[in-house]
């Protein structure tokens, strides 16, 4: 659990736990999609396609790294790029920040830090949804 001077502290990236927090986030955020029957529908697929499966990870990983503080590079494409005749809803987007922030707070992140985290997924929306 963070303490408030650590999260006056430190940057997001570190307050996530560094690359291994933030690895460890994504794989059970994943899995918690896999597991909502609101979204399973687009994550189950890559139950069966590892290899695939992982690179989505490391992309993952590597955006919200880069993008919290952290050393990583990005190398993936565009959000645009990426949702790009996905469709996706706000409906289905809503799930994906909700399961998020069940993950965050199961790996005891303040609220200051779960807010900090909202405030980037909503930021990326327009780039998501109904594409």
């Amino acid at each position: 659990m963070e303490t408030t001077k650590e999260v006056e502290k430190a940057t997001l990236f570190e307050r996530l736990g560094g690359t291994a927090g933030i690895t460890a986030i994504v794989d059970e955020v994943v899995q918690t999609h896999m597991e909502n029957p609101a979204i399973s529908a687009r994550f189950m697929p890559y139950g069966e396609q590892p290899e695939r499966l992982a690179v989505i990870k490391k992309h993952t990983v590597d955006f919200f790294s880069a993008g919290s503080g952290g050393a990583a590079e990005y190398k993936g494409r565009s959000m645009e790029e990426t949702h790009t005749g996905m469709n996706i809803s706000r409906e289905e987007y809503t799930h994906v920040m909700d399961d998020i922030m069940l993950v965050l707070g199961n790996h005891g992140m303040s609220d200051d830090t779960k807010k900090e985290v909202l405030y980037i997924l909503w930021s990326l929306r327009d780039m998501i949804i109904a594409r």
